[in-house]
């Protein structure tokens, strides 16, 4: 194995395979005598508490199943393309590839990624230049931002993830991340890995720095001296923020249509807001239901 200028994490990482079984689209399960129906939804990691959520409340209220799986926003994407999916859950916008299809894009929360550090690392802010040059791999020591004299330890995330793929685009603005980081598959793994190394340093969803099934701490560096909270991404002063996006392959109809309308209503407002995102209703006027074309949202 390659060992690295820098001191790299030994990070043991159990990976599973997950097979995925191509299910009928939004009619599966139905028959003319009012039979349950049954959709699918896979994608992004970040977005998956929200969808396995509402799927728990939506059945309960209609009998409709709803199969919610975690496989990173470009294999969500790449499922409703081929059309092994109904809904995709994304944490990024698509790509121009994936736009070339008749996708149909609809927001369902605001999200900010906060950079996350070891409880005990004193460092407090990073600017976006600093951060960029970290995960470039040009500044290699927390000494060189004011803390201890340790060698930063950079965690990252898989190729298939869409929080990995908005970092890219707001941070590192078209620069190559530095290869000797330790790549992990899931929001969890990165929070659990920073939280048990004094020089690491990940990104993750704001709605994923407190966790009740942890047993560990992580704590967020401030990003040009603003801290990353909910109100400070709704209010667009915290520099890195996104939305959290549905994408239908069309216009979504039937049980597809009626679980995004459910995400999106009020009753679920209060559980995005527990989960630690922002209801899209905050800065909705009430007119139109949110969907738009992936093709001119690019």
């Amino acid at each position: 194995m390659r060992t690295s200028r820098r001191h790299r994490l030994h990070v043991l990482t159990a990976l599973a395979l997950v097979a995925v079984v191509a299910l009928p689209l939004s009619g599966c399960g139905s028959g003319s005598d009012g039979s349950s129906k049954t959709i699918t939804v896979a994608g992004s990691t970040t977005v998956l508490p929200i969808a396995e959520i509402a799927a728990e409340k939506y059945e309960a209220k209609t009998g409709n199943q709803v199969l919610v799986s975690g496989l990173g926003s470009s294999a969500g994407i790449e499922a409703v393309i081929n059309g092994t999916a109904d809904i995709a859950s994304s944490s990024r916008d698509l790509t121009d590839e994936e736009a070339s299809h008749e996708l149909v894009s609809t927001v369902i929360a605001h999200d900010g990624i906060a950079v996350i550090v070891n409880d005990s690392n004193p460092v407090k802010n990073v600017t976006l230049d600093q951060l960029r040059d970290i995960y470039a791999g040009r500044i290699t020591n927390w000494k060189e931002l004011g803390g201890p004299d340790l060698p930063i330890e950079l965690v990252n995330r898989d190729e298939a993830s869409g929080t990995r793929e908005a970092f890219r685009s707001i941070v590192m603005r078209g620069e190559d991340f530095d290869r000797s980081a330790a790549v992990l598959p899931g929001t969890g793994q990165v929070r659990d890995v920073v939280s048990r190394s004094a020089g690491a340093i990940g990104y993750i969803s704001i709605g994923f720095v407190k966790s009740d099934y942890a047993t560990t701490t992580v704590r967020t560096l401030r990003v040009d001296g603003v801290e990353a909270t909910r109100d400070n991404v709704s209010s667009g002063k915290y520099p890195i923020s996104r939305d959290l996006y549905f994408f239908t392959n069309g216009d979504p109809q039937g049980v597809a249509y009626d679980y995004i309308r459910f995400v999106l209503s009020d009753e679920m407002s209060q559980t995005i807001e527990d989960a630690g995102y922002i209801p899209v209703n905050w800065d909705q006027s009430g007119s139109g239901d949110g969907t738009s074309s992936g093709g001119e949202g690019k």
